[in-house]
């Protein structure tokens, strides 16, 4: 007898083939049987008029805080994903060499990766040190899948601790970093990540641990990973926000072919209006594949959600020069606002070449007026800052300013993004089948009360089926399955196939989508994070046990922690080839 019976569903394989009615049995684990089945099971899915895919892979996720208070990834989970590949960015959770390096790293991830300071306090006990300690700790406690790469800042920090962001290392400090490194990945650690990100600033707004870093400890610690099965690297440089220099592309060529390992970077943000920054970022690639390496760019195939305040961090921060303006005390920041010469310099600043891929945020008409505190903005939520703006005979950018001061900086703001164009759409979808692109960089996890990519698996199957239609429904599952599975070496997963892992999903192709972006507080602390609700999801199931019923948690923990070597396999770079 089954375990799982999957019945009457459109099953799409993940490799891009078109789907084929087919009955799915599931034993152990594991996919027994795909066809006409006459076995009976114990428990039975009636899938006819519904799709059964694979479990989708996101590639770039910031779960290493909420996994230890929500094992099951939500929202992830609910929108189909069935494994997480967390720790990017060069951040991680471990290891920590004492106290005061948990205190110094919660307080990075909340400013960096804006996670909730309340939810890390009640959330996140750091009752470990070592990177396999850490890893313990959610080894048997998962609802989803979970690879963790480990970030050279914790690295950085652990051997260095309060120096780490003051100077380069020495030749001994390299050495006790590889041995950590070494150590987390024979411990099961999918590999190395690092920033040298301009973004990139610690709880005290001081560059990161990474970016102090010499390029010869970058290389050093790439090349751990070529002594071990089943690697990989991932970064973020100030390329990936404009046009990378020569010396960054150097970098990467260096780190991947010291690890002989492919790397992949986070995010390609495809704008019609800069279409240079686009083939420049592409050529990067191209010219480390030339010198023997790999470089991946990651990219959205959705416009992400999200929200921004003038009274705390968000994107709108690292516009060219705001940080000094926007990083002032709220009395003073609101009178820089007022100032009419300060006005003109921040919009003429936002304008500038040098805002890179923030630029998309500098639509300031698009801007949708959210939440708001004033009796001044009575009415105004809903409504857009151009409509206000023509009203009040205003530029858009001092409607907007005049708003958010009204409020005291606490006036929600919804931005319009600049480059949902068809141009920009069309440059997007040639992109997709690149083989140096692949889908993902949701960041689920983090920025949890400014954006919302967690839903671009659920949003963007909506816009393949009934939206703009670039991308067929094989092809978009392929991008979010078998693709992201064969270039991190999941074995056996990421296919529907016999005697592969059984991650799969099951949902009805006339609903699927995501619902709209609303603020929830239910994060531990009563933090916020937006959410968007999973529609057309009738199941989801990880390792053969159903994880997602009707839209529901079962309450299960079938994950399983993706160590590497053992769950993975390498995937060999061209100069291996």
């Amino acid at each position: 007898m089954l375990d799982l019976l999957i019945r009457g569903g459109t099953v799409v394989d993940g490799t891009g083939t078109p789907g084929v009615r087919a009955d799915i049995g599931i034993m152990d684990g594991r996919i027994a049987a795909v066809g006409d089945i006459a076995d009976s099971a114990t428990r039975v899915i009636d899938a006819h008029g519904l799709v059964v895919c694979p479990g989708f892979i996101d590639p770039h996720t910031h779960y290493d805080a909420q996994l230890l208070w929500d094992p099951s990834a939500t929202p992830s989970c609910f929108h189909g994903v069935t494994s997480v590949i967390m720790g990017n960015c060069g951040f991680s959770l471990a290891p920590i060499g004492d106290e005061s390096d948990a205190t110094y790293l919660g307080a990075m991830m909340a400013r960096v990766e804006g996670m909730s300071p309340a939810a890390l306090a009640e959330g996140v006990d750091w009752n470990w040190r070592s990177f396999a300690d850490y890893l313990d700790r959610l080894d048997g406690n998962l609802g989803v899948n979970v690879g963790a790469m480990i970030g050279h800042c914790a690295l950085r920090r652990a051997v260095m601790h309060d120096d780490s962001v003051t100077r380069e290392a020495s030749d001994d400090e390299i050495a006790e970093m590889k041995g950590l490194l070494a150590a987390a990945i024979q411990a099961g650690s999918l590999g190395f990540s690092t920033t040298r990100s301009y973004t990139h600033n610690d709880g005290d707004g001081v560059p990161v641990p990474s970016r102090v870093a010499s390029e010869a400890e970058v290389v050093a610690l790439a090349g751990v990973c070529a002594d071990h099965p089943g690697t990989t690297l991932e970064w973020v440089a100030d390329g990936c926000m404009n046009n990378f220099r020569d010396d960054e592309i150097d970098l990467m060529a260096r780190m991947s072919l010291a690890a002989r390992r492919s790397i992949n970077w986070n995010v390609l943000t495809i704008d019609s209006a800069r279409p240079g920054d686009y083939r420049q970022q592409m050529d990067a690639s191209r010219q480390v594949a030339e010198r023997g390496g790999r470089v991946v760019a990651l990219t959205m195939p959705i416009l992400v959600g999200m929200n921004m305040h003038f009274h705390s961090f968000c994107a709108l921060y690292s516009l060219p020069d705001w940080a000094p303006i926007m990083g002032l005390p709220a009395e003073e920041k609101m009178a820089k606002l007022r100032d009419p010469e300060v006005r003109r310099f921040m919009e003429q600043r936002a304008a500038s070449p040098e805002a890179g891929v923030f630029s998309r945020l500098t639509g300031w008409g698009l801007y949708r007026i959210g939440d708001t505190f004033s009796a001044a903005n009575e009415g105004l939520k809903g409504r857009t800052v151009g409509d206000i703006a023509r009203e009040r005979g205003q530029r858009d950018f001092y409607t907007l300013l005049d708003i958010v001061l009204a409020d005291d900086l606490r006036t929600v703001l919804w931005p319009g993004p600049t480059d949902d164009d068809p141009s920009s759409w069309l440059m997007r979808q040639a992109a997709w089948d690149d083989e140096h692109v692949m889908i993902g960089g949701s960041d689920a996890g983090a920025h949890l009360d400014r954006m919302a990519g967690a839903s671009y698996t659920t949003e963007w199957l909506d816009d393949c089926i009934r939206g703009r239609r670039l991308a067929g429904l094989e092809r978009a599952i392929n991008h979010m399955t078998d693709v992201p599975a064969r270039f991190f070496g999941l074995t056996e997963r990421g296919r529907v196939a016999e005697g592969w892992h059984a991650d799969l999903v099951v949902f009805d192709p006339e609903t699927i989508g995501a619902g709209e972006l609303l603020m929830h507080h239910d994060l531990p602390g009563d933090g916020p994070r937006l959410y968007s609700e999973a529609r057309g999801i009738a199941s989801v199931i990880v390792n053969g046990v159903v994880t997602v019923d009707d839209g529901a948690l079962t309450g299960v923990l079938p994950g399983r922690l993706l160590r590497s070597g053992r769950d993975t396999e390498t995937v060999p770079i061209p100069a291996d080839l």
